[in-house]
């Protein structure tokens, strides 16, 4: 009786619990075989995935937008963008885009504390393949 009732708590306090980012789950069409040439995907296409801000003063904060399109036949979603150092911030689009669509993911790089060349990366996930892209940025710092 005593573990009838603590099956049924257990099976109680195990329900689906879903996080709702307004974003369906991802399928990812990759095989045993390779990739599913047959699924319809979205592309994400950047017109650079380097900038160069150049030289920078000590302290100076600087932006660039990297532009994007969504060049597949699928709604292209960007999950996240994570920076290798902490100086260095992205944001983006957090809708859906749609095929043909295009965005741009803005790279923040706040030189305090830096000096000399700076090499930065962000690293794009989203829904298409492959699922993760890099884009770099540079800067140098000081004189």
């Amino acid at each position: 009786m005593i573990l009838v009732a603590g099956a049924l708590l257990l099976a109680a306090g195990c329900k689906e619990k879903r996080v709702d980012n307004g974003v369906d789950l991802i399928k990812n069409p990759q095989s045993a075989q390779g990739y599913d040439d047959e699924e319809d995907m979205p592309v994400i296409t950047f017109d650079n995935d380097y900038y160069d801000f150049g030289r920078l003063s000590a302290g100076e904060s600087v932006s660039y937008g990297f532009h994007f399109r969504n060049t597949g036949k699928a709604d292209l979603v960007i999950s996240s963008c994570s920076a290798t150092c902490g100086c260095t911030v992205a944001s983006y689009p957090k809708e859906r885009i749609a095929p043909g669509g295009d965005g741009y993911i803005t790279v923040t790089f706040k030189s305090a504390g830096k000096s000399g060349q700076q090499f930065q990366e962000v690293t794009v996930v989203t829904n298409a393949q492959p699922a993760r892209v890099k884009l770099k940025v540079s800067a140098r710092v000081g004189s």
